[in-house]
């Protein structure tokens, strides 16, 4: 009996692409699950509710059962997956459940600490975090969320934490200061979350975790969200975490579904520019941001931009926080189309408007340009992520494709083709031959082989350098 389905959907659905979408959504569906049914309090649900979400995504209904029945956890999730929310929502669920038990029951004028320490590794991330804490918990009658990071003045979080406290979200480096000068009180912490322990760790804050980790009671929850737990992240885990839950939501090597991706090749950085202005006067640009490698680079690069016209601003670490807190209003409200930012941006920025991404600057390690990428297509919506980049970068393109598992398309512009050939991939350099023993006579093989060129021994023979 001949088939009734056209011959154009037969090939459509067997096209690798789709297929490989179409067994992503049923993965997911699998997973969707009502918040209803998730056993939170009330005011939980109706914050939740309030903020226009239904279902819980698959991260949400895999971590947030068993973080709520105190299991520690480690959790790896691909960005824009709603993983804020799979702790934040046990989180305060925990600070309500404290607030019945008259054996947790607080003395007035004395200073407890939060219930519930997070630790991040940026201060975009913990802004990101706190206000998530807040719009869930905007029912929760006199909740108090404090943060702690680094480039703000002391005077408001030495008041934030000698009051009633709830949650803090911290860097570690500035936590340590209040430690260390007795104004930060953690005995009080029951769960310890630390998200994006993999970027901490890069960045130099291991011993700080220890440090923090060991002023914590033994008793306390401890989940650990990162994008792997593989060498120094695994390590930290075994100290830190007992018996933990391992919840795999998406890894690096997961194609990003709604995300398009592709790759420029450019001749110089004349071209490199060009291709840059052609990408952000295209329509379909309703917001950019704009990677680089520096952050001299990331102003020359605004400051260019805004002689253009562009509506832009640059964002990195060398700022002081209260610009980079008006730069980020800005990207939220839409006042700004064009963000140059440094990898400091990379984790931490949540707005569902951004359509491209563009790596200007590689990154300096392959993961970081997962958490670039992964800046837009958020929220349901679909993006764009461009990477320019010119033949000396061919290697770490090959370094970021081994690492996503998957080849970044090359592309050209109508008008901006580059005239140099596409590199060609580079070989693995074979293993060397094993060294032969030294003998007694070994020494002299040189000079006798020298002596027989007419060529002096040690030396290389100068001539023409070839073309």
């Amino acid at each position: 009996m001949p088939s009734t389905v056209p011959q154009g959907l037969r090939r459509l659905s067997t096209s690798p692409h789709v297929a490989a979408r179409l067994r992503e959504a049923q993965r997911v569906l699998s997973f969707v699950m009502s918040f209803e049914n998730l056993n939170l309090h009330e005011s939980l649900l109706r914050a939740v509710r309030d903020a226009g979400y239904a279902d819980a995504t698959e991260v949400q209904t895999r971590a947030i059962p068993p973080a709520m029945n105190g299991q520690d956890l480690m959790v790896s999730s691909s960005t824009g997956s709603g993983k804020t929310a799979s702790f934040v929502l046990p989180a305060l669920t925990r600070v309500l459940a404290a607030r019945q038990d008259p054996a947790k029951r607080r003395v007035k004028g004395v200073v407890h600490g939060p219930r519930v320490l997070v630790l991040v590794p940026t201060r975009e991330l913990a802004i990101q975090v706190s206000k998530a804490a807040l719009s869930y918990g905007r029912h929760v009658p006199g909740l108090r969320v404090a943060t702690v990071v680094g480039g703000v003045p002391y005077g408001l979080q030495l008041r934030q934490l000698s009051g009633p406290l709830d949650i803090l979200i911290a860097t570690p480096g500035r936590l340590m200061d209040h430690m260390q000068s007795g104004k930060a009180v953690l005995a009080s912490v029951e769960m310890l979350v630390l998200d994006e322990a993999d970027r901490m760790l890069d960045m130099g804050f291991i011993e700080d975790i220890d440090f923090i980790a060991q002023a914590l009671p033994a008793t306390r929850q401890t989940v650990m969200y990162s994008a792997t737990f593989g060498g120094h992240v695994g390590r930290l885990a075994q100290r830190l975490l007992r018996e933990p839950q391992r919840v795999e939501v998406a890894s690096h090597t997961q194609a990003h579904a709604d995300i398009e991706q592709r790759l420029h090749w450019a001749d110089n950085m004349e071209h490199k520019n060009a291709l840059l202005d052609h990408i952000l006067t295209e329509r379909n640009v309703e917001q950019a941001v704009v990677f680089t490698s520096t952050q001299r680079d990331a102003d020359w690069l605004a400051d260019r931009l805004a002689d253009m016209g562009h509506s832009v601003a640059a964002l990195h670490g060398g700022m002081p926080q209260g610009r980079r807190n008006r730069v980020l209003q800005g990207l939220r409200t839409r006042q700004l189309r064009v963000l140059v930012a440094t990898d400091v941006a990379a984790r931490g920025i949540d707005v569902p408007t951004i359509s491209h991404v563009i790596n200007y600057g590689l990154p300096m390690k392959a993961e970081d340009y997962v958490h670039r990428i992964g800046r837009t297509g958020r929220a349901g919506r679909s993006g764009l992520a461009v990477t320019l980049a010119e033949r000396r970068d061919a290697q770490m393109i090959q370094r970021i494709q081994r690492f996503t598992t998957q080849r970044i398309p090359p592309a050209v512009i109508a008008g901006l083709e580059p005239r140099r050939a596409e590199p060609t991939p580079v070989a693995a350099k074979p293993s060397a031959p094993p060294r032969r023993p030294r003998t007694a006579a070994r020494p002299f093989a040189k000079r006798n082989e020298a002596a027989r060129s007419g060529k002096p021994a040690g030396r290389k023979a100068y001539g023409p350098r070839p073309a």
